[in-house]
């Protein structure tokens, strides 16, 4: 018997034990209920989505789900407790851009490292942003807009969330993009964003879509672009970034669910297999389509991949726009 296959035996032998014991617990999970957190405050998109996967992983599971709003430091605060939650099935995260992507280069110290303190369970789906505008701007399309920045450099204001949030990347990403300079309008929350847009107080915004879709379809703004790589069931009519002319971009925001590192795989599969049939649910399709987000379901291996190349592009326009929280 070679070396190799002697070593192998020893360590099977070795993890045999520990494996038996993961599809043990596997098989009994989940025995109690299990708390999804959302790093963020209740009411917005992150809790409309979350919560519609927790009830129906909860009829699916046979065991409740309860949802926990932690927000605090643009979802840091939630995220950091669940990495560092006992590794057993009975905490998971409801995973976002803003908090996996974003969050580690926005801020100094997050307390948690997104590819080492999660094992991620799948993906949701993706919501897009969309570039508004007030009705009395000049520039009826992307192409125009760009041009009318271009002849007014530094003249031309965007309002965002606030500081370092998706919203106002999103629109440094642009700028970048379109070889543009546009002045940053800060605002606390999208609500107050679109309040001075609607007011005439700023000529343009990146909002999500349901938030703005309201406003398009009745006349009050005007939507010039979604940011996803595909159009909005919400706004079929209005074009992506890149049907604009805009090669490859892509700011949308993912969602997904994640546990702390160490959770057993037996578990992760099960909670996969879970939240991929509740995606398949009409019931579930329609809440999520209604929020504006496209349901994009997947393996653990493919939440993990996508978690690292979202993390790289973000933290590469984070740095680019100069943006850093304490």
């Amino acid at each position: 018997m070679s070396t190799w296959i002697k070593s192998f035996c020893v360590v099977a032998a070795l993890l045999g034990p520990s494996v038996a014991i993961d599809s043990a617990r596997a098989q009994n999970y989940p025995a109690r209920a299990i708390t999804l957190v959302i790093p963020f405050a209740p009411g917005g998109s992150t809790s409309i989505v979350g919560r519609a996967i927790a009830d129906k992983i909860s009829e699916l599971l046979g065991e409740k789900v309860v949802v926990d709003n932690r927000p605090g430091a643009g979802g840091t605060v939630g995220t950091k407790a669940v990495a560092k939650s006992d590794p057993d099935g009975y905490t998971l995260l409801l995973g976002y851009t803003g908090t996996l992507a974003i969050g580690p280069s926005l801020y100094k110290n997050p307390g948690y490292d997104p590819r080492k303190d999660f094992a991620p369970i799948g993906l949701i789906g993706n919501a897009p942003n969309s570039l508004v505008v007030h009705p009395s701007f000049p520039a009826k399309n992307v192409a125009e807009l760009v041009a009318y920045a271009k002849a007014n450099p530094d003249k031309v204001n965007f309002g965002s969330a606030g500081a370092g949030t998706a919203s106002h990347i999103t629109g440094e990403y642009f700028a970048r993009a379109a070889g543009i300079k546009l002045v940053h309008i800060p605002y606390k929350g999208t609500g107050p964003a679109l309040t001075d847009l609607l007011g005439g107080h700023i000529p343009m915004a990146f909002a999500p879509i349901p938030a703005s879709h309201p406003n398009v379809s009745a006349g009050k703004l005007r939507a010039l672009a979604v940011t996803s790589i595909t159009r909005s069931g919400l706004l079929p009519d209005v074009p992506t970034m890149i049907e604009a002319g805009l090669s490859g971009f892509d700011a949308s925001l993912y969602y997904g669910l994640v546990a702390p590192a160490g959770t057993p795989r037996p578990i992760i599969d099960k909670l996969n297999k879970a939240l991929r049939d509740a995606l398949a649910y009409d019931e579930v399709k329609k809440q999520l389509g209604n929020d504006g987000t496209d349901i994009t379901p997947g393996t653990p291996e493919d939440y993990a991949a996508f978690i690292d190349k979202d993390e790289k592009k973000w933290s590469q326009l984070v740095k680019a726009s100069g943006v850093e929280q304490e």
